[in-house]
């Protein structure tokens, strides 16, 4: 399973509106910019969003988006489900299972281990818990900044999982 673009853009979008605050309306213009992600595709996952009750969106003269709840009670799985639906590793774990092998299978009960361990990592995340400068720079931005310092032949996944040690 891979969260699509537009999971990543509708979180990113959440992020902006959030760092505004709850009172102020935001043009989509604006959030497109401040995000770097193309306007009408941004429009379509507001849209979305705006469906789902996560924002609210404002016609005219002044108007914009604004989040209808506070970023402490909007979770990354609300907003992701929002979007891309419900979140399903194999289609075994589909709303309607799809899988001829329902009655017994074992990687069955594995892909449902991990997508309850994912949806409960996304459902007790927030957007201001994203907001927090902490939160900014993930494992994988780090890894592709870092040097590479020992051979990888001598690597230990054990004692040294980034290969730091010189």
């Amino acid at each position: 399973m891979q969260i699509t673009r537009a999971g990543e853009y509708g979180v990113l979008g959440l992020l902006h509106l959030a760092r505004h605050g709850a009172d102020r309306m935001v043009m989509i213009d604006e959030i497109s910019r401040g995000e770097n992600i193309p306007k009408s595709f941004l429009a379509k996952i507001f849209q979305s969003l705006v469906k789902a009750g996560v924002v609210r969106s404002y016609r005219g003269t002044g108007g914009g988006f604004a989040l209808l709840k506070k970023p402490a009670e909007v979770t990354v799985l609300e907003v992701i489900e929002a979007i891309e639906g419900k979140i399903a590793f194999q289609r075994c774990l589909q709303e309607v299972p799809d899988c001829e092998h329902m009655e017994g299978c074992a990687l069955c009960g594995l892909f449902e281990q991990a997508q309850d361990r994912v949806k409960e990592v996304f459902s007790r995340t927030s957007l201001a818990d994203l907001m927090k400068p902490q939160a900014s720079v993930g494992l994988a931005h780090r890894r592709m900044t870092m040097p590479r310092f020992a051979s990888p032949t001598k690597r230990n996944f054990l004692t040294d999982p980034l290969n730091l040690k010189p």
